[in-house]
């Protein structure tokens, strides 16, 4: 039987209490209190800054972005800055790994399955160098990805643009690329309405799928009596 993969759903919460939760739950992995976990989420308006994002990626300042209701986070993951707002899918994984570039690729492969069983037709662009991870569709970006590895067990993870609100990426320079545009599932397959729980199904499904692993759901309940949740 193929390991496990603890699928858990959180819905809307802050940045950072989903960044304290995901520091617990990265403790509980490397003592092997649980297996892999993926934690599917969604932010309310922020953008967060990587390891490698650099001032002119925020061009109007701080003190300007929080005046239109958006947090600035600075994060220990890789890559620059990029934004997360409602409506777009957020994926933390929690997992063992030896292989940061082999982890990365199965992600892209994995959200790339998902996004063509929507009917589009994304591609990576590999062979373009670390500033092009993601999953593209044509030339625009409908989803990011970064990480940051300790002790083998990685953290923060990637965003699939769904049907959130794209004008917070054209305020920024996203992903430290000037030309890059964005795109989600919405703007790129013309559908309306609420898209979000069919398309959270088949990431989880592609994720674990792409992994190796056997998909498990479990509550935040659970998963808090292990790594609680900030009050």
């Amino acid at each position: 039987m193929k390991p496990s993969l603890w699928c858990a759903r959180l819905g809307l919460i802050r940045y950072a209490d989903a960044l304290a939760f995901q520091k617990r739950l990265e403790a509980a992995r490397q003592s092997e209190q649980v297996p892999d976990v993926l934690l599917l989420l969604e932010h309310p308006p922020v953008y967060t800054r990587g390891r490698r994002t650099t001032a002119d990626e925020l061009p109007m300042g701080e003190d300007w972005y929080r005046a239109q209701g958006i947090d600035v986070v600075d994060v220990d993951r890789g890559g620059k800055v990029t934004y997360h707002g409602p409506g777009q899918l957020v994926g933390y994984p929690i997992m063992r790994t030896d292989d940061v570039v082999a982890f990365v690729r199965t992600m892209e492969r994995a959200l790339v399955a998902a996004l063509a069983d929507e009917g589009l037709e994304p591609r990576v662009r590999t062979d373009e160098g670390p500033d092009y991870t993601g999953v593209w569709v044509g030339e625009r970006k409908i989803a990011s990805i970064g990480i940051h590895v300790s002790k083998g067990v990685t953290t923060h993870g990637f965003a699939v643009n769904v049907q959130n609100d794209l004008q917070p990426f054209e305020w920024v320079v996203p992903c430290g690329l000037s030309n890059v545009r964005m795109t989600s599932l919405l703007k790129e397959s013309g559908r309306t309405g609420d898209v979000m729980p069919c398309f959270r199904k088949r990431a989880a499904f592609r994720f674990a799928e792409a992994h190796g692993l056997r998909q498990r759901l479990v509550s935040a309940e659970r998963l808090g009596a292990l790594a609680p949740l900030p009050a």
